[in-house]
């Protein structure tokens, strides 16, 4: 990431460099991925399902295995001689009340949410503070307005901005932190709900491209400058405000 790196995403005089992605095979992940090189960065995808990457390297790894996670980072920055940036676009979802939610289910979406991004982040601090990098984290809309049948999801996402807050404080100055916080997105997140926890209008659901070019601006950004939080959502989005 170069310090004059200023100019718009997608424009000539702008490259985000080496960026790590996960969640990168499918949703607001891939569109990541396709941002990253459509403004001439390398991007390399960590994700438990890979079968849809192609053209970028790309290692199938559960982000809520912290191991699994350190190795896999510590590859891809060696693959790539370092790493410019981190998003940590991993996630997922278990609707329904508290005690109607398997326990281990519930445990899964803090495991992947929450502690997938703490692991993640963790495992490429050493490459960031090398190259003054940026950490881009994914909220949510459900990450500072919380609702019923949504405990897991909630409770990870508040922890994300929590978290996200925290290390910007822990490591001004040495590298970047972001917290991007997006509505609802037009992906297949939603695909394995039950029916009445699916979106009944997606003409409310956000392109997830638009979301990825956010992205890429707050990447593009000189090094005395951060861009901390950004809520990003379809303009009639019903979780925000």
């Amino acid at each position: 990431m170069t310090e004059n790196a200023t100019t718009t995403p997608g424009t000539s005089g702008y490259n985000p460099g080496r960026v790590l992605v996960t969640g990168g095979g499918s949703g607001l992940g891939a569109a990541i991925v396709q941002g990253v090189i459509a403004a001439g960065g390398t991007p390399v995808v960590l994700d438990r399902d890979i079968s849809r990457v192609t053209g970028v390297k790309a290692f199938e790894v559960d982000v809520a295995d912290r191991a699994a996670v350190e190795a896999a980072v510590r590859e891809a920055a060696e693959t790539m001689d370092g790493l410019d940036a981190v998003v940590t676009a991993a996630g997922i979802d278990r609707c329904g009340a508290l005690d109607t939610v398997p326990a281990d289910e519930w445990e899964k979406v803090i495991g992947v949410n929450l502690m997938g991004t703490a692991s993640t982040a963790r495992a490429a601090l050493p490459y960031l503070k090398e190259s003054h990098g940026r950490v881009v984290t994914i909220a949510s809309t459900l990450g500072i307005k919380a609702v019923g049948d949504a405990t897991a999801y909630c409770a990870s996402k508040f922890g994300v901005m929590g978290f996200s807050q925290a290390l910007a404080a822990e490591t001004a100055g040495q590298i970047g932190v972001t917290t991007i916080i997006p509505g609802g997105m037009k992906t297949r997140f939603f695909d394995d709900r039950d029916e009445q926890y699916k979106p009944q209008d997606d003409s409310r659901l956000n392109d997830p491209e638009r979301v990825a070019e956010a992205i890429l601006f707050a990447l593009s950004q000189p090094k005395s400058c951060e861009i901390r939080e950004m809520v990003i959502a379809h303009a009639e989005e019903g979780s925000w405000p």
